[in-house]
């Protein structure tokens, strides 16, 4: 049993986690384009950062002590918009405006558009070197921090396992490691799968751990779905002083969805808009059985539309 973590709170963020689900693949249906597969495997991790490890105020997003949380992978903010404003950053009804025009919750996130996003993401590739740029600057004198260490907040940056294949994330993989920079902790999505397929067969990235472990960081795998796992994870992280620390979270891409499971075809499409996929249903069926098997568990239990 976790010493950092409680059963009761466990069952919670298990359960705002699946509600979360929810809210992605309504909101998705609503923009009419997004991704869909890395959201639904993220959404476990992104709940636990929002209600339990993070060092935030949805009130105050500006507050300097806050941890900072940089998304390498823009491609899954809309599972973060989510539990934004589950969290409270901004009112629940805001997720129906994803990716229209002229809303704060663009297909990327915006930092100038959304208070509480740190960097604005693109370009995969670019957020480690972001994020480990932050944890130097935090030990600065004039931050408040020293170069022992000391600082004042954490930094936590999330990657996705393809964008390993970019050489920027190794350049700021040894300048983190170089800096021993142990406010840093990072987090690689690894589902195995890529807009085009899956990583092993586009460009293989394992051993993915012994190549951090070469630039020196501290490495833990976890299972993605575990919140108890992770949580550990984090603060294992917390106690680690010579060196960043990386989590490698093993998920399962459109978690919760049985027809979106383990399939590529769902990286950069929403509910509604696979037409080749034989074990999904007809794309107008799509979201009606997504959001019909999270309301049960995948039939674990009785709907209340049934």
């Amino acid at each position: 049993m976790s010493n950092y973590i409680s059963e009761e709170k466990i069952k919670e963020l298990e359960i705002k986690a699946n509600e979360a689900r929810q809210f992605l693949i309504s909101m998705l249906v609503e923009a009419g384009s997004g991704h869909t597969a890395g959201p639904l495997g993220m959404a476990d991790i992104f709940t636990a950062m929002y209600f339990h490890v993070l060092n935030h105020d949805p009130q105050n997003p500006e507050w300097e002590e806050r941890d900072r949380l940089i998304l390498s992978n823009g491609h899954i903010t809309p599972i973060r918009y989510v539990l934004m404003a589950m969290a409270g950053y901004f009112p629940i009804e805001e997720l129906k405006t994803l990716r229209k025009f002229g809303t704060r919750l663009q297909g990327h996130p915006e930092r100038e558009r959304l208070p509480g996003v740190e960097t604005t993401s693109g370009p995969l590739g670019s957020g480690l070197g972001q994020a480990a740029g932050v944890a130097l600057a935090a030990r600065m004198p004039a931050r408040g921090g020293s170069a022992s260490g000391g600082d004042k907040f954490r930094v936590y940056c999330f990657m996705s396992d393809g964008e390993q294949e970019a050489g920027a994330t190794w350049e700021s993989a040894m300048f983190a490691g170089k800096n021993k920079l142990s406010s840093l902790t990072a987090v690689i999505d690894r589902n195995n799968i890529q807009i085009d397929g899956f990583t092993e067969n586009i460009m293989p990235l394992e051993p993915l751990k012994a190549k951090y472990e070469a630039f020196n960081w501290h490495v833990l795998e976890v299972d993605g779905h575990n919140i108890e796992q992770f949580v550990d994870a984090v603060e294992e992280a917390k106690a680690i002083y010579e060196k960043p620390t990386m989590i490698i979270a093993h998920t399962i891409p459109g978690k919760g969805v049985d027809f979106m499971e383990f399939d590529y075809l769902w990286h950069g499409n929403p509910p509604g808009k696979v037409k080749d996929d034989p074990d999904a249903p007809p794309p107008e069926k799509q979201a009606e059985e997504a959001l019909r098997q999270l309301r049960t568990l995948g039939g674990k239990i009785k709907s209340e539309h049934e």
